[in-house]
């Protein structure tokens, strides 16, 4: 099950001869966006993403969840039982 979907109403402001919307500073902190977005335009709609890379490869991964030192071990009950 993915992560629930976030729904906001804005809406288009007059800048000159163009139109912009105003994204909500929780959203632009939440992605690290500022500066240049990327604009995809879909069949099912518009995609907005970031030019810079916010993704950790898997080497950094590894080494951001070995730094958090989770304890595990309760994982081990859990394949004792069958369950996996």
């Amino acid at each position: 099950m993915g992560k629930p979907r976030i729904t906001r109403v804005v809406k288009l402001i007059a800048i000159g001869h163009s139109k912009a919307i105003v994204l909500p500073k929780v959203l632009l902190q939440r992605h690290g966006w500022s500066g240049t977005l990327v604009l995809e335009e879909r069949e099912d709609g518009v995609f907005l993403y970031s030019k810079q890379k916010n993704r950790l490869s898997w080497k950094e991964t590894y080494g951001a969840m070995a730094a958090e030192q989770e304890d595990w071990s309760d994982l081990d009950a859990t394949v004792a039982d069958g369950v996996a």
